[in-house]
């Protein structure tokens, strides 16, 4: 027997993890500002580029004194720029709780070859925070966009601290707090939660971290594309708009689009109530369901960006199986895209739920994965 499909469609079915749906007021001729077509080092390309930067520290309330970069190869090559760039200096200590960690350990353990200290925690959960030593460089994820866990706070980081914290905050910048004091560099990328175009990446340092790259020499060679110092000095062009190479402006007008469209709403603070809002409509629904449940065991780390869930029915044979199909059906109508898990994530669903996502289109999208729930049940029954 066929299960009865919901009446309401959401209007926009993206709720892709990365790159995420745009703002709602994305149109393309919005974007005819942009000066194609032109040197990015014309004058022209320079202002629209430190509007970037300046934009960027505005609406995330980055302190003065710390430095803005717009670099390469997206949130990826701005966390590996600072690893290449800042570590070996002292201890590190690397804490992985999903894939993207669990990358940054490879690169520091493995090819960089550091003899770091690693500790990890199951996905759904998170390492103990209070163990970091203050001594100690550490790099870690704020939110685990394939986990859907995030750290908490900052508490655990030292005022005092020794080492230098290195932060991959790509899919918790514009959705989440994060406390600049205890940041020494923090990376994101333009694609997450503003809905930006992909390959640009951010890099943000504090005067600790400016001070060790002025002061540190790494035992390893540095590409051209990672090098942020000449002369043992801070090349002090690429924190003003003077890229280390050539950026798409296209990208760039999108990206200015997207800090208007984030004003607009009030900033950092309208960007996480909508966010806010979008990750309780989740939560809610998985309170209400018992066939389905977070992947994030405690409340006080899920995320309200990427939400990460998986079933719970004992009916279900084959778990990645039956979460693929769930997906594929919700995909065929075009009520949700791109919602299943990280590939290699424990098999179920990611919801992106970011500040550029309609909370309505959550609502209409849920009773659908109901929907898809039953539908496949009763397919392998």
């Amino acid at each position: 027997m066929a299960i009865e499909q919901p009446a309401a469609r959401p209007a926009n079915p993206r709720f892709s993890s990365g790159p995420c749906a745009k703002p709602p007021v994305f149109d393309l001729a919005k974007l005819s500002d942009a000066p194609l077509g032109r040197s990015h080092r014309a004058a022209v390309g320079k202002a629209k580029l430190k509007d970037a930067i300046e934009g960027t520290r505005e609406v995330l309330g980055i302190p003065a004194d710390y430095k803005i970069g717009i670099v390469p190869a997206s949130d990826t090559g701005a966390v590996e720029m600072a690893m290449w760039n800042l570590l070996g200096e002292r201890k590190v200590e690397m804490l992985a709780w999903e894939s993207f960690g669990a990358g940054w350990v490879t690169d520091v353990v493995k090819q960089l070859k550091i003899d770091a200290e690693v500790k990890t925690a199951d996905y759904g959960e998170i390492v103990d925070l209070s163990t970091v030593d203050p001594k100690n460089d550490v790099v870690f994820t704020w939110n685990g966009t394939t986990s859907g866990v995030k750290v908490p706070n900052g508490d655990w980081i030292a005022d005092d601290r020794e080492g230098l914290t290195i932060c991959d905050a790509t899919s918790a910048a514009f959705a989440q707090d994060l406390p600049w004091d205890k940041l020494d560099v923090t990376t994101f990328s333009w694609q997450k939660v503003l809905g930006g175009e992909a390959a640009h990446g951010m890099i943000v340092l504090s005067p600790r971290a400016v001070e060790r790259l002025e002061s540190y020499t790494p035992a390893w060679p540095l590409p051209k594309i990672f090098r942020l110092t000449k002369g043992g000095k801070l090349i002090d062009g690429i924190f003003t708009g003077a890229t280390i190479n050539t950026p798409s402006m296209l990208c760039v007008e999108d990206y200015l689009l997207a800090l208007d469209w984030a004003r607009s709403l009030g900033g950092l603070e309208g960007l996480k109530a909508r966010a806010d809002a979008n990750a309780e409509a989740v939560h809610a629904f998985v309170y209400a369901n018992d066939w389905i449940e977070n992947l994030a065991v405690d409340a006080a780390t899920r995320s309200n960006t990427s939400v990460c869930l998986k079933f719970a029915d004992a009916r279900i044979q084959d778990g990645a199986a039956f979460a693929k199909a769930v997906a594929k059906r919700l995909e065929a109508e075009n009520i949700a895209l791109d919602i299943g898990a990280y590939r290699d994530a424990p098999a179920g669903l990611r919801i992106w739920c970011g500040g550029t996502v309609e909370t309505a289109d959550i609502e209409a999208m849920l009773p659908w994965l109901q929907w898809a729930f039953e539908a496949e049940i009763a397919a392998q029954a």
